[in-house]
């Protein structure tokens, strides 16, 4: 049996947390898509999924990294790829840029591409009273890399 590597994953508040401690976000999406809209944050690489495994060494080991991509999906088999190669501070981000503009988060460009006839979630949208958010550290977890379950960090708080 192959061994599993595990991959943390945060949702989008998390990220725009580590994003203020100084965290590297990585998005995998292809140049056409970060071209019509992009995560609009001050540490922002694009390394796309079809050149990661040529480009990869240009994500530093020493810093937090936050693995991104359109809906969270290509990100976290790059994240794995990433922990598998010892990479030790690396994350993936739920739900990409889909639940990032939802949710009302700085981007540059289109938003329409993401949010076309998206619905409000609930407890963890953008226009919530509470100030609490399902999305904190203690929300974290960890899934499979080679998994494809669809669980969300909804079934596990109830929100988000």
């Amino acid at each position: 049996m192959e061994k599993q590597t595990l991959v943390k994953e945060i949702c989008p508040t998390t990220t725009q947390e580590w994003v203020k401690r100084g965290a590297l976000l990585v998005d995998v999406r292809e140049k056409d898509e970060v071209e019509q809209l992009a995560y609009d944050v001050a540490n922002v690489i694009n390394i796309p999924l079809s050149v990661f495994e040529e480009r990869f060494n240009e994500i530093p080991k020493d810093k937090e990294v936050v693995i991104v991509c359109r809906s969270g999906g290509r990100s976290l088999r790059a994240a794995g790829f990433l922990v598998n190669h010892g990479y030790t501070n690396v994350v993936n981000m739920e739900h990409g840029m889909i639940r990032w503009a939802t949710k009302g988060f700085p981007t540059k460009g289109d938003t329409s591409s993401v949010l076309g006839n998206t619905q409000s979630s609930g407890c963890c949208d953008t226009t919530s009273e509470s100030s609490s958010s399902c999305c904190t550290p203690t929300a974290e977890k960890e899934k499979v890399n080679t998994t494809n379950s669809t669980e969300s960090c909804c079934s596990k708080s109830g929100c988000c």
